[in-house]
């Protein structure tokens, strides 16, 4: 039971995180075509843009932090497996 809930938690917050992650890049375009690109290939205008446009980059990004905990929820805490990450023995 404690390993579904464990899987269940890390793949809601992976989807948490790719939702936030674009609705944060939409949100981003919607200002301009310079802050969507920037956005997108500069590092860390991200975090300029959401320190400058707050009001409307706050729910994208909250949106990934719930993601990023529920993740962290999943596979520190319940010790569910990390999808795509194949831990190989020797």
């Amino acid at each position: 039971m404690v390993d579904t809930l464990g899987a269940l938690s890390v793949w809601a917050g992976f989807l948490l995180l790719v939702v936030g992650g674009i609705w944060f890049i939409v949100t981003a375009f919607r200002e301009s075509i310079l802050w969507g690109l920037g956005v997108l290939f500069v590092p860390l205008v991200p975090l300029i843009f959401l320190i400058l446009e707050w009001p409307s980059a706050k729910r994208p990004f909250f949106w990934q932090l719930w993601g990023l905990a529920l993740v962290f929820l999943g596979a520190v805490v319940l010790s569910a497996p990390i999808p795509f990450i194949h831990m190989h023995h020797f």
